[in-house]
């Protein structure tokens, strides 16, 4: 980030505008509605803020700005058409360390004006670093088709309830648990319909008849191939409300940073032959998380239940008596397939698709190959790569002509991926010659042959 994200008090508190002019006007109404003491520095001022200041809104200085104006002052804009005298403001606040923008100039900036979304107490803030300001306007037009006026009522009845919430639970974890409990019922449905009386009325029975949270709950969340526009609806908002991510190797650095912010991140990833945490010892974490109270969100790369070992997980927890929810994902093998341009069916290609794992619990590659290697059919190898020799071999061995397209698709659906084409004769030699770093999927059929006409990912 270019820009530490923060909202400012200055209710009450002095903010200098340099400038007179319409734009100036524009940003003194923004100081207004936070209940600044805005002070206009500028030789004439406009139609506006003349009117503001003869009902004493605002204070005004008349004349061209100087350094000791800034005194006591806690931010600053300036918005003049003099590049000299904008200068001048920035030079004057950094020195004296108080926040200032210079209107259009980011180089002159210590703190950005952002896109505003005001449902009050709400308020959502959109910024670009001074990248595009228009793009920022054209999201929160978009914000505000899908956040109804309503939610600043909701957030106003909320902050009603702090204190009594506060009092009825002494667990910060089972504050915030009874909260997302009581603004995803249909309390929230009750205030934007205007029923501000029945809505209160609903909370008040709610804390009556809460209890105490003593046990947790384990989410169990496939996090998909890595591009996080692939992620359910479902995934994300577990994720969100999670108070524990343990996450493994193959999430990507994106999806995590969905994840809620104040969570605490136990990371248990594993590469071959190199296991940060056993995954006995990954699922006593989930138990003993779960049974202190927390809601824990297992995060695995592609789907849980494929290759992901989810299963033995949740035997785990299903014999600790620990609750669980599973959300399946986009597989990798399909997430994969689909981004390289291969189907992995096709009726003049593939009438079947087999999904086999490269790598056995012990370290070795040992297929029904025979079952494996038919035409007509497409073979999805995950975790394949250090196997491909053996892999190649054994497929040419029983039956699989030695021209066989192979594709293997390294870090799928993401901004590294790449596509390499070969057939089973040649594909150890490319991997050995290249330099290919896992993860990697291994797709093995006729249906390779339709990459190049059908990629629509650029590798």
């Amino acid at each position: 980030m270019d820009y530490f994200p923060l909202f400012y008090q200055i209710k009450n508190r002095p903010c200098l505008v340099v400038g007179g002019g319409e734009v100036a006007s524009r940003k003194v109404a923004l100081l207004l509605k936070a209940n600044a003491d805005v002070t206009v520095v500028s030789p004439e001022l406009g139609a506006t803020l003349e009117q503001w200041k003869s009902e004493g809104t605002i204070k005004h200085i008349a004349g061209k700005f100087s350094p000791e104006q800034i005194e006591g002052q806690v931010l600053i804009i300036a918005c003049t058409d003099d590049e000299a005298t904008n200068k001048l403001v920035h030079e004057t606040a950094v020195k004296n360390n108080i926040p200032v923008n210079v209107v259009d100039n980011p180089k002159l900036c210590t703190f950005i004006v952002p896109s505003i979304l005001d449902r009050s107490p709400l308020v959502a803030a959109i910024s670009t670093g001074g990248a595009s300001p228009v793009l920022a306007r054209l999201l929160r037009a978009r914000l505000e088709t899908v956040i109804p006026a309503g939610y600043g009522k909701l957030a106003a009845l909320a902050g009603s309830f702090r204190d009594k919430v506060k009092q009825r639970f002494s667990n910060p974890a089972d504050r915030r648990i009874f909260w997302e409990n009581m603004l995803q019922s249909p309390i929230a449905e009750m205030v934007f319909s205007g029923k501000d009386k029945e809505a209160k009325e609903a909370i008040e029975k709610a804390l009556v008849d809460a209890d105490e949270v003593t046990t947790g709950e384990v989410y169990l969340v496939g996090a998909g191939p890595g591009d996080p526009d692939l992620l359910t609806f479902r995934a994300l908002r577990l994720m969100q409300q999670a108070d524990v991510i343990v996450n493994d190797r193959l999430v990507s650095k994106e999806i995590m940073e969905l994840c809620r912010r104040d969570a605490e991140i136990i990371y248990v990833g594993k590469e071959r032959d190199k296991h940060a945490v056993p995954q006995e010892d990954i699922n006593q974490i989930l138990v003993r998380l779960a049974k202190e109270g927390k809601r824990v969100c297992r995060l695995k790369g592609g789907d849980p239940f494929i290759f992901g070992r989810g299963g033995e997980e949740i035997e785990t927890l299903a014999a600790e008596q620990v609750p669980f929810q599973v959300v399946p994902a986009i597989t990798a093998a399909s997430g994969a397939a689909s981004y390289a341009g291969i189907p992995l069916t096709h009726r003049d290609y593939s009438q079947s698709v087999t999904f086999v794992t490269g790598n056995r619990k012990d370290g070795t590659v040992d297929l029904n190959w025979k079952a494996l290697a038919h035409k007509n059919q497409t073979i999805v190898f995950y975790m394949g790569l250090m196997g491909i020799e053996i892999i190649c071999k054994q497929m040419i061995a029983h039956g699989l002509p030695e021209t066989t397209p192979v594709a293997l698709v390294q870090k799928a659906t993401t901004p590294e991926q790449k596509v390499f084409i070969a057939d089973l004769a040649s594909m150890p030699d490319l991997v050995k010659s290249s330099d290919i770093q896992p993860p990697t999927l291994i797709i093995v059929g006729e249906v390779v042959n339709l990459h190049k006409k059908l990629s629509w990912f650029h590798s």
